[in-house]
């Protein structure tokens, strides 16, 4: 007759010393792919966020927004490229991406956890000089404009917003010494602030289950793995494509101190609590050599 409840219950049972280890630690969230643009998804997601909120954890989210830059600057009949999944951006092209990434996007997330009753603050990396940046140049000497490499991350703006009970939503948006604008890779702005504010957790939402073995094959998820041996996946190529990035950022966000990185599916709602506060996940959590979970 209770089944269901008993089931909630149990859940709530096994949650309780994740709650008690992680109370009190940063988890650096970066936000992007299809839970930004699913209204439920969306949702899901502000909630959970609320959830680590309200039982101690101290959230900080860094999202992207390249599906709603590539549709302005389609409404303005100007074309996207990309090397290497990396916008060429003139500097229309990072205009208009500094007005959608602080402007709509992030301002759209603070109400949002506003509305549940988190208080929350957006900025970009550009306030506080937060994400002090230099152009970006490939090996070959290829300039695909202003896309910057972050340099330096300045916590004091952040510190003094979680301190005072804010959740900080940044938007990838730096400068240079020059004080000339950038866009910035969300992933690799979210690995570099986790990195800086020695985070407990570095979560990224994906549109995939985790790390694959076969990328065609969804049961072939690597529920945990190492720093040494997510490298030697990439080397022997088990870990090829759009998943190489994305894997290196999880690499060497464990190599800047952040205690364990996880890729999760942000399609599945409330994926982020389930990988957080039960023993078997949901994802793929990546470890440093030797690390605990």
């Amino acid at each position: 007759m209770y089944e269901k409840e008993m089931d909630k219950a149990a859940v709530l049972i096994e949650a309780i010393p994740y709650i008690r280890k992680f109370s009190g630690s940063t988890v650096v969230v970066k936000y992007g792919g299809s839970a930004m643009v699913d209204e439920k998804l969306k949702k899901s997601v502000i909630k959970d966020i609320a959830l680590l909120k309200y039982i101690g954890l101290h959230p900080v989210i860094v999202h992207g927004g390249g599906k709603e830059i590539t549709a302005l600057l389609d409404r303005l009949g100007k074309k996207s490229e990309f090397v290497d999944g990396l916008r060429v951006t003139d500097r229309e092209t990072a205009e208009v991406a500094e007005m959608v990434l602080s402007g709509s996007i992030g301002k759209s997330l603070v109400e949002n956890l506003e509305a549940v009753g988190i208080p929350a603050c957006g900025i970009s990396g550009k306030d506080g000089h937060t994400l002090l940046v230099s152009k970006k140049l490939f090996g070959s000497g290829l300039d695909i404009g202003y896309v910057g490499q972050i340099e330096k991350v300045d916590t004091h703006l952040l510190m003094t917003l979680i301190e005072s009970g804010y959740v900080p939503v940044i938007s990838p948006v730096g400068v240079d010494a020059f004080s000339q604008t950038y866009n910035i890779n969300a992933d690799y702005a979210a690995t570099a602030i986790a990195g800086a504010l020695n985070a407990q957790k570095l979560v990224f939402l994906t549109d995939v289950e985790g790390i694959l073995r076969d990328k065609n094959d969804p049961s072939s998820i690597i529920r945990r793995m190492n720093v040494n041996e997510a490298q030697s996946l990439i080397e022997e190529g088990v870990i090829r494509g759009g998943m190489i990035p994305k894997t290196e950022c999880c690499i060497d966000a464990l190599r800047r101190g952040v205690k364990t990185v996880h890729v999760l599916d942000g399609r599945l709602p409330h994926s982020m609590l389930l990988e957080i506060f039960t023993a078997e996940g949901i994802g793929t959590m990546v470890v440093p050599e030797g690390g605990a979970c």
